[in-house]
């Protein structure tokens, strides 16, 4: 009789399984590894906001602070100053919705001398804490509910 060459089934599912316990231990990790990679850029994207608003503040000094549309666009206007990136000017960005309610004035009539801006996960897989910034520069984050000015600074 010839012995037969290759592997035999049970070899080939002690593998397979090996194989699923492997991937059942890195998977998760995976995940929480994707969503603090998420909050660390809405983290980042917050900080450019705040740093535009300023810019454009000082640029355009009789509308003072604006809204995410008015701070992307081309560069050059006030309604297109084009400080921030096409992507977080339309409100979304790495599993985070942004929003900037500027108030304390009426645009470029008379300036806006405050805003929010908020950075909240799109869904529960994309991030767990939601964040908030504004005028003062400090970004603070509420991993239950929507971050407000007496959240916890980060």
């Amino acid at each position: 009789m010839r012995k037969q060459k290759g592997f035999s089934l049970i070899e080939l599912l002690i593998v397979v399984a090996i194989i699923l316990i492997i991937a059942a231990i890195a998977i998760p990790n995976l995940l929480r590894s994707r969503m603090a990679a998420n909050e660390a850029s809405a983290v980042g994207s917050l900080r450019t906001i705040n740093t535009a608003e300023v810019t454009y503040a000082s640029t355009y000094p009789d509308c003072g602070f604006t809204d995410l549309v008015s701070l992307g666009g081309a560069g050059g206007t006030s309604t297109g100053a084009g400080l921030i990136d096409e992507v977080l000017a339309a409100g979304t960005k790495s599993g985070y919705s942004f929003a900037i309610t500027a108030t304390g004035g009426s645009g470029c009539t008379t300036p806006n001398s405050t805003y929010d801006a908020t950075g909240d996960p799109s869904n529960a897989q994309t991030g767990q804490r939601h964040f908030f910034t504004d005028q003062s520069g400090v970004v603070r984050a509420d991993p239950a509910a929507a971050a407000t000015a007496t959240s916890k600074p980060i």
